[in-house]
């Protein structure tokens, strides 16, 4: 019996009714104008009036439902009064050139709102009329006690009971059938809203295909803060290091050593910014655009944290398109990370070479372990995220990537991107 009338005391029952009761009533200012052709028409029967009306006052209602503006405030007041989950069109909250996914919607769907308006504006009529007759019927019948005769009447239909508990067991039935009035339009409307202001089949593909873009976006700007910001402090690290030690017996070293760590943060600072900007949904910056013609100075960067790089540079670079140069360099980046990282010193070879149809990078430095892993004393803490993200950045190019030991001494990075992409 309790479990039955929990619902009746819960706030949310009455929250979702007071949402169908202000729907009738801001409805209310469009009834003089749907009134007008009736008045206009004034020799048909008072019941044909009374329909016109009704016809022209729902096509009003209908015609403001066509509005996006009014989905958008609808589905928030459904959110906040009816409690319903509902996800936002795409558009609403993301940039203005992004296109609103109800503009994708069939014509069919794009009457389920005014059909939700027409629907929300009948049950708060329906329900306002009747719960407030049965609240004020509530209140009137215990008056028997005072000497007060109180019944209720609808339709030649009426009830008066008797003074004494009958008047007072008839009231408390008016109050719970009021209470369970409220009750029966909140769960109509929560059992509408989704279906009438949730997303359709479309519109559901575009919210899919919406946070598919966010998500390979973030995935990118995960991959230039990975490679760029990762590089820096790696190298910086390791120049700080240099200049600690040869501060006392050669300040001319340790100079150029925190000379190169200047530029260097200067450089990542702006790939920061450009990476916050866009994280922020701010008009950030040109976006760094490093290519293999940047190869020179990250090898000279690396030669200032004092590791010993031997070059192999065969081809046109000039010929090879901006997307793939851009990312050749962070793959070499990377990789060139990693040596310092977890390599055991000793020499770094860099071999890149551009072919007609393809472009070859290799990378290949000193294991600590002869496993790659960097687990020997003073190495560089992992994330884990390199590797599997240069796989990733290779594979979206359509290129061959291969890791792992090469001979029993150094750790090996090869990667092939084709020139043309297969047809």
């Amino acid at each position: 019996m309790f479990r039955g009338i929990r619902p009746l005391l819960r706030g949310s029952t009455y929250s979702g009714a007071l949402f169908a009761y202000c729907g009738a009533l801001a409805s209310l200012p469009l009834l003089p104008l749907a009134a007008l052709p009736a008045v206009a028409w004034s020799s048909v029967p008072v019941g044909a009036q009374f329909a016109l009306t009704a016809l022209v006052w729902s096509l009003l209602i209908g015609v403001i439902g066509l509005a996006r503006t009014t989905r958008q405030v609808l589905i928030a007041c459904a959110r906040r009064m009816l409690g319903v989950p509902l996800a936002d069109l795409v558009g609403e909250r993301g940039s203005p050139g992004d296109k609103p996914a109800s503009s994708t919607a069939s014509g069919a769907d794009r009457w389920r709102t005014p059909l939700w308006l027409l629907s929300h504006v009948a049950l708060g009529w329906a329900g306002a009329q009747l719960s407030v007759l049965l609240f004020i019927a509530g209140l009137l019948l215990p008056g028997g006690w005072a000497g007060i005769e109180a019944g209720v009447s609808v339709n030649g239909w009426s009830l008066r009971p008797e003074s004494g508990w009958q008047s007072w067991a008839a009231a408390l039935g008016c109050l719970l059938l009021a209470a369970a009035l409220c009750l029966a339009v909140t769960s109509a409307l929560r059992w509408l809203a989704p279906r009438l202001l949730g997303p359709s089949a479309a519109e559901r593909l575009a919210l899919a295909a919406e946070r598919e873009r966010v998500l390979a976006e973030r995935n990118r700007l995960a991959h230039e803060l990975h490679d760029s910001i990762g590089h820096t402090l790696t190298a910086a690290t390791i120049q700080a290091a240099v200049a600690g030690e040869v501060l006392g017996t050669d300040p001319v070293a340790a100079r150029a050593a925190l000379r190169s760590i200047e530029e260097s943060t200067r450089a990542a600072l702006k790939d920061l910014d450009y990476v916050l900007g866009m994280l922020r949904e701010e008009q950030a910056g040109t976006a760094p655009a490093r290519t293999l013609a940047d190869l020179p100075e990250l090898l000279d960067r690396l030669r200032h944290a004092g590791a010993v790089v031997e070059p192999e540079l065969s081809g046109d670079f000039t010929q090879v398109q901006g997307t793939l140069s851009r990312a050749a360099y962070r793959i070499l980046q990377e990789g060139l990370t990693n040596a310092l990282r977890h390599g055991a010193g000793g020499p770094i070879r860099v071999t890149v070479t551009a072919v007609p149809d393809a472009l070859e990078l290799s990378v290949v430095n000193r294991s600590r372990t002869g496993t790659g892993t960097g687990s020997g004393t003073g190495a560089f803490p992992t994330s884990g995220h390199g590797l599997p993200g240069l796989t990733e950045r290779v594979r979206l190019l359509h290129g061959e990537i291969e890791t792992g030991p090469d001979g029993p001494e150094h750790w090996r990075l090869a990667v092939r991107l084709p020139v043309r992409l297969p047809a």
